[in-house]
């Protein structure tokens, strides 16, 4: 499929029209469009999708459209499948999802350049995993759909949800009968050694990634697993995390709790700040200490602490529901793959494309 820009003429478009062209690599003006998108969405910058490029495989092009002058949407993409198939992805992690970033103001003129661009670079493009009601996502469906492109959906998993904001208003949180058991288990927890609990944010980053790994190291994900699922370590998703941390608007983003027993890390809770959400991303703990519920120690600590900072709502996503309804989390946001079909033919493939995914 071609890199060149959709149609050529649009480079001398008159101003206010919306241009798009696809460019080799990954711009800077993913960060001029993710510093215009909603707030939950501002991590979607640059280093994002280098990150990703670099751990799990590239090269990457990128979709940019703009109108008047200022970036409006961008879509990264990396090649999926045989090369033949001229099929594209979205690049990026699975945590806490993996979507594009659009302005708030993007225009429906922006949206659909970007479409015409996009139907010149690849055959179908895969988005996500990614929320049910994602903006940018609903925009690109909404006019994708109205200029011919098929459009096939799988869902992944549901997303559970703590709203903060409700249970500031309703009274304490956690109720006093909780915190009560916090304290016991803490006490006995210190029979191990001197507790020192910790908040890393901005500068924090390379020792602490390097912390939450030694837990991940002695945790059920290292003792059941083969450890590739695992966040911070070498054989894990490490160097995606460590190469998005080198864009200091991520890093300032990412937040970690940690417990240290002795000295040594026990427990970690590591989470993306944007705005006034808090994505979970991950957290573990050293089995030793098991009999005295470290992990949920911390994530209580955790979680106080952010509603003091203002946090309202936290976004658990997918998987072990037990403990996230214990909190107080309910059910949110389905989470699915989408795959666009350039229209015409492809996009007559729909139904076949959505058998086979149905299938497996």
């Amino acid at each position: 499929m071609t890199n060149a820009a959709w149609p050529t003429d649009d480079l001398n478009a008159a101003p206010g029209r919306a241009v798009a062209t696809c460019v080799a690599g990954l711009p800077d003006t993913i960060d001029a469009v993710a510093a215009a998108a909603p707030d939950t969405h501002r991590f979607l910058r640059r280093q994002w999708f280098a990150a990703a490029v670099d751990a799990y495989g590239g090269p990457a092009r990128t979709i940019v459209a703009t109108q008047g002058g200022a970036a409006m949407l961008a879509i990264p993409i990396v090649a999926a499948g045989p090369r033949w198939a001229g099929i594209g992805a979205v690049p990026g992690c699975y945590w806490p999802f993996r979507s594009i970033p659009v302005a708030a103001t993007a225009s429906a003129e922006a949206v659909d350049a970007a479409l015409g661009a996009l139907a010149w670079t690849v055959r179908a493009l895969r988005i996500g995993p990614v929320y049910d009601g994602d903006p940018g996502l609903e925009r690109l469906l909404a006019r994708a759909r109205a200029a011919g492109w098929g459009v096939v959906t799988r869902p992944v998993a549901d997303s559970f949800l703590l709203d903060m904001a409700a249970a500031r208003e309703e009274g304490q949180w956690p109720r006093g009968s909780t915190l009560r058991k916090n304290r016991f288990h803490e006490k006995h927890l210190a029979g191990h050694g001197t507790l020192d609990w910790r908040f890393a944010r901005k500068d924090d980053w390379p020792a602490v990634f390097d912390a939450m790994a030694m837990v991940e190291e002695r945790s059920w994900i290292a003792d059941r697993t083969d450890g590739r699922d695992a966040k911070f370590t070498r054989t894990g998703h490490g160097a995606f995390f460590r190469a998005a941390a080198s864009d200091p608007v991520i890093a300032a983003m990412f937040h970690a709790a940690l417990l240290y027993v002795d000295g040594a890390p026990a427990a970690f809770s590591f989470d993306l700040d944007a705005g006034a959400t808090k994505y979970a991303i991950a957290n573990s703990y050293d089995p030793a200490f098991a009999k005295h519920s470290p992990g949920k120690l911390l994530y209580y600590r955790n979680l106080m602490e952010a509603m003091e900072r203002g946090i309202e709502r936290v976004d658990w996503g997918a998987g072990d529901s037990g403990y996230k309804r214990v909190i107080g989390a309910s059910e949110g946001p389905a989470i699915r793959d989408w795959l666009l079909l350039r229209p015409g033919l492809v996009a007559r493939c729909a139904p076949l494309v959505r058998s086979a995914l149905a299938g497996r």
